[in-house]
């Protein structure tokens, strides 16, 4: 692509995002304690669920210092609900880090950040010119066939460049069904009209309530509530998902019971 229809398909993507995009919280602060508590939280997680369980978490442990400071326990039992419990534990090692170090230049260094939320947090909060390469923004530089999310970055916009991708990836050149004729930048596009779509899902006829994750989702609640671990679950359903639990750290043996944590 021409230097000049490069900038033009910036340019337009960027004048979209400013007119279009959804008021997230998230998108409101450079705070970046409060960008990575956004960005643990959505990995798996949909928009909808996270807003007011980010609001929460942030009422509750407004910086790193007081997630540090609470409870293994204490910060799963504030996840119930969003799945992933390692999720937790691995925000709550963060802010320990945080805490007690500082933010590392490279924050791939704290536990449990990858390159995705590394670079999302590096732009959102601290500026870094980098992609941050979600499936959504991927999609839509696929779809674009004019390069990588990287090699469409323009200088000095990284953030709210990356937000704009993402965005449009979320809400209009969707996996399934992309929405060619909304689309800012379909003159650019080498796909518009006809993009892939990603193939459905196979479904392997197992029922949520039959997996091992359920199970684990219901301990978790209940040891969280100060109850009884579920009597309507078979024994050795239970047992397979305590074994996991604990592996995992999110349960702990405490005499002939278990604790969260």
């Amino acid at each position: 692509m021409a230097g000049g229809d490069l900038d033009e398909l910036r340019d337009a993507l960027l004048r979209w995002y400013a007119g279009a995009r959804r008021d997230l919280p998230w998108r409101r602060t450079t705070d970046p304690y409060a960008i990575l508590v956004s960005e643990v939280m959505l990995q798996q997680t949909q928009v909808t669920r996270v807003v007011p369980r980010y609001l929460e978490w942030l009422r509750r442990w407004p910086d790193p210092a007081a997630l540090a400071a609470a409870t293994r326990a204490e910060v799963l039992a504030a996840w119930v609900g969003l799945g992933y419990n390692r999720r937790a534990l691995a925000l709550h090692d963060a802010a320990r880090v945080v805490a007690r170090d500082g933010w590392p230049a490279d924050l791939r260094a704290l536990p449990g950040v990858g390159p995705y939320t590394a670079a999302a947090v590096g732009s959102f909060a601290f500026g870094a010119q980098v992609a941050a390469v979600d499936t959504n923004a991927r999609r839509v530089a696929e779809r674009l066939g004019r390069g990588t999310p990287a090699e469409l970055l323009p200088a000095g916009h990284a953030a709210e460049f990356n937000q704009a991708a993402m965005e449009l990836g979320a809400t209009i050149c969707t996996a399934r069904r992309a929405r060619c004729g909304d689309c800012p930048v379909r003159r650019w596009c080498a796909s518009a009209g006809r993009p892939a779509a990603r193939p459905a899902r196979r479904t392997r006829g197992e029922r949520f309530e039959e997996t091992n994750r359920w199970v684990r989702g219901r301990v978790v609640a209940a040891l969280a509530a100060g109850e009884a671990l579920p009597a309507d679950i078979a024994p050795e359903r239970l047992d397979r998902a305590l074994a996991g639990l604990e592996r995992d750290g999110v349960v702990r043996r405490v005499g002939a019971g278990y604790s969260l944590g």
